[in-house]
């Protein structure tokens, strides 16, 4: 009983509210996966307890401490993803990609006492970094032909008991406004409602529907590390997260009946833009400690990200084209809201053998509850979607595992594996995401370039829409990213 009460819940306010901010935007914007150099990458992230890496900046700052020279660090990255849809028993396929900067930085360190055996604090670092933690970019295209019911039902549900100027001018006024939901004929009740449909009964519809979207969160962390006689090694980091998600969606369904009755509609059409910005900040301590050239432990905590200034911007519009001969059309006014977004803390254990020149093993232990993010606003509390976030979300641990073999001197081979998690409660939906990672780079005293790649799978059902009694059969969303990176730095 409870999952379906989840449910229900879940796909009310996935569907009904999805210009609004919720459930949806509170996982968007908390689920990161770790970014960074090509190294960082052909690890598939599991680098926690290494060190002496840029990318540590962002996920365990005492990786600073490692560093003995000054280093800067530049990459580039050329990203792809692409979708496989099947809904009602028809698949589709459809892909997107871009160029991108996934990380910069540079480290100045200080020497205090490194050559001097027992003499304490070996060095101070200061680091600076930007950081690519997700990419939004991806196309999806799914359709089908739907014999039980249609998105004018859903419609109707939501808006029957309703006055005309309660509709929701995302939705449900659209409808109204073009002719396909209207009062039912014969009634003096304006606020019972029906569908344009032949003899009031639904005949089979063709959906289909087109979400494009585009956008990146990336992360500037300002960083300090020292090194305590090459055993224990400490670190703390400022992050300045900083995103933009824009989706464009289409959405249109077409009658496959030509009734004589001309009271219906031939097809209609809805167009959904949401455009979000947002800034925010965050804190990061970390610990490396080594008791043996072999062994390094290493713990990480990271606060909650405080996204203080979000910004969204949304419009909706409806075409109609009606049996009758008659198009109509209406556009939603312009949405624009502002609000604030706190995701979950998070903690991260790892543990690192480093075989001297010869290579290293790493692995990483993520905790963190995506249950616990909350959305804020001056004018409007977000009770309602803060529950829904506690009900469908839950706690995850996360695995990363990765290798380096250095075949020469100055080559090395990488690879490495990543579990996440679904972080749906009561297997509401998939979720889980696995990384597959590969990597090779040259390194000399003053410079070295590398290159990595990892593939990430996932895979979520999307519902078209839902209400208390009308449902679309979910969609599975099959989702392949490949991330190619390239990185040059320098040593001095």
């Amino acid at each position: 009983m409870k999952k379906i009460i989840l449910i229900q819940g879940f796909l009310v306010l996935a569907c009904y509210l999805s210009l609004a901010q919720n459930q949806v935007d509170a996982l968007r914007y908390s689920f990161t996966t770790p970014g960074g150099t090509a190294r960082f990458t052909g690890m598939a992230g599991a680098f926690n307890a290494v060190g002496a890496d840029i990318s540590t900046l962002n996920t365990n700052p005492a990786g600073i401490g490692f560093f003995k020279s000054s280093e800067f660090t530049l990459s580039a990255s050329v990203f792809s993803s692409k979708t496989s849809s099947t809904y009602l028993n028809e698949t589709r396929s459809d892909d997107n990609s871009n160029f991108n900067i996934p990380n910069v930085g540079f480290v100045y360190s200080i020497p205090i006492n490194e050559n001097q055996e027992g003499s304490g604090w070996r060095n101070v670092q200061f680091g600076f970094s930007m950081v690519r933690t997700s990419n939004f970019h991806n196309r999806i295209t799914f359709g089908g032909t739907n014999p039980e019911n249609s998105l004018l039902d859903a419609y109707v549900d939501w808006s029957n008991g309703l006055d005309t100027d309660e509709l929701g001018p995302f939705d449900t006024d659209l409808a109204y406004q073009t002719y396909l939901i209207d009062p039912i004929a014969g009634t003096l009740d304006y606020t019972n409602r029906a569908p344009l449909y032949p003899d009031g009964s639904i005949a089979p519809v063709n959906q289909h529907k087109t979400i494009f979207t585009e956008g990146y969160m990336n992360e500037i962390d300002f960083s300090v590390g020292t090194n305590y006689d090459d055993k224990l090694y400490l670190g703390v980091s400022v992050g300045l997260p900083y995103l933009r998600y824009y989706e464009e969606a289409s959405y249109e369904e077409t009658n496959t009946v030509a009734p004589d009755d001309t009271n219906t509609f031939d097809r209609f059409t809805k167009y959904d833009w949401l455009d979000t910005q947002g800034n925010g900040y965050n804190f990061k301590f970390g610990l490396i400690y080594r008791p043996i050239d072999l062994i390094r432990i290493g713990v990480a905590y990271h606060t909650p990200t405080w996204f203080n200034t979000m910004n969204d911007e949304y419009n909706s519009s409806m075409n109609s084209y009606l049996n009758n001969g008659e198009d109509h059309h209406y556009s939603s006014p312009l949405g624009v809201y502002d609000y604030k977004l706190e995701t979950s803390w998070r903690a991260i254990g790892s543990l690192a053998l480093v075989f001297g020149q010869r290579g290293l093993i790493n692995v990483d232990y993520e905790y963190m509850d995506y249950s616990a993010a909350r959305l804020r606003g001056k004018s409007y509390d977000y009770y309602d979607e803060n529950q829904q976030i506690s009900a469908v979300y839950r706690p995850v641990s996360n695995i990363r595992v990765g290798g380096e073999l250095r075949l020469l001197s100055h080559l090395a081979l990488r690879g490495g594996y990543g579990f996440y998690a679904s972080p749906y409660d009561d297997d509401l939906n998939d979720g889980k995401r696995q990384i597959i990672a590969a990597g090779i780079g040259y390194r000399s005293n003053s410079f070295f370039i590398d290159f990595g790649y990892n593939h990430i799978r996932s895979a979520e059902d999307y519902y078209l829409y839902a209400s208390e009694t009308t449902q679309a059969p979910p969609a599975d969303i099959e989702t392949s990213q490949n991330n190619y990176i390239l990185t040059i730095g320098m040593k001095y």
